[in-house]
C-alpha cells in the first residue's frame, strides 16, 4: 500500500484519502454505461478516511477500481436514449473516460473486475431489504432477509485530495495542545523536544500541500488561526 500511494502522490504530497461504494448502486440489468450516466451528477461513494470534509469537489490524482458489474453490458438497454459513454470501447475506457468527466486534469488510473465482493458470511449482514442476493437494488423490499445478499458490487478509490488537508492541519491543532507535551510516553521513547517540533512543522507543511484555495480549505485555515 505505500508504494501505491506514492504512485498517487507528488508535489510534495505523501497521504490519500479512501472512498468507497458498497454496494455501488445499480439495477439489475443495468448496462455499465447507464449506470454510470446515472451518477453524473456525483458519485455514491462515502469517505472513510478520518476527515470531516466529506463534499469531494477535485482531486489530483486518484486509482479507481469497479467490480461486479458484468463486463459484457458495455451497452445502453434496449428502448432507451443511448449514453455518451456507449461510445467506449472497453468497462476501462467506459471508466476512465467517467473519472475524466468528473474529475478534469486530475490523474486517473482504472480497473474494472468482474468479479463481485463476496458478502456471505463470516461478512457482516448490514445490507437493505432493497438488494437482491447479488447485491443489485431493487424498486420493493424483497421476500427473503438482507442475510441473503451474497455478493455486491463496490466502486472503491484512493485519492489524493484537498480533503487530506482538513485532516493533516486539524491533526496538526491538535499536537499543539499543551497536554500532548506533558504525555509521558514522549519522555519515554526519547522524543526531544525540538524533534516534536521539526516533525510538526513537517506535518503542517504537507498539510499545506493539499490547500487549493477552495471555502473549505479557508475555513480550516481559519480555524488552525485560532
Amino acid at each position: 500500500m505505500l508504494h501505491f500511494a506514492d504512485s498517487l502522490t507528488f508535489s510534495g504530497r505523501k497521504v490519500v484519502a479512501a472512498w468507497a461504494a458498497l454496494p455501488f448502486p445499480a439495477l439489475p440489468g443495468s448496462s455499465l454505461p447507464d449506470i454510470l450516466s446515472a451518477h453524473q451528477q456525483g458519485l455514491p461513494w462515502k469517505l472513510l478516511s478520518s476527515c470531516r470534509e466529506q463534499k469531494l469537489s477535485c482531486c489530483f490524482a486518484q486509482s479507481v477500481v469497479l467490480r461486479g458489474i458484468c463486463q459484457e453490458k458495455c451497452s445502453s438497454c434496449p428502448g432507451q436514449p443511448p449514453s455518451p459513454l456507449a461510445s467506449c470501447e472497453s468497462p476501462e475506457q467506459l471508466l476512465q473516460q467517467f473519472l475524466h468527466t468528473q474529475f478534469p486534469g486530475a490523474f486517473s488510473t482504472s480497473l474494472v473486475l468482474q468479479q463481485p465482493c463476496d458478502t456471505r458470511p463470516p461478512f457482516p449482514q448490514f445490507f437493505s431489504p432493497l438488494l437482491t442476493r447479488r447485491g443489485f437494488l431493487l424498486d420493493k423490499a424483497q421476500g427473503f432477509s438482507s442475510a441473503g445478499v451474497e455478493s455486491v458490487p463496490v466502486l472503491a478509490a484512493l485519492q489524493s485530495c484537498p480533503v487530506l488537508h482538513g485532516l493533516l492541519s486539524g491533526l496538526c491543532r491538535q499536537l499543539q495542545e499543551p497536554r500532548v507535551r506533558r504525555w509521558s510516553s514522549f519522555g519515554t521513547a526519547g522524543l526531544e523536544q525540538d524533534d516534536f517540533q521539526e516533525a510538526l512543522e513537517e506535518l503542517r507543511t504537507l498539510s499545506q500541500c493539499y490547500h487549493t484555495g477552495l471555502a473549505a480549505d479557508g475555513a480550516e485555515d481559519e480555524e488552525e488561526s485560532d
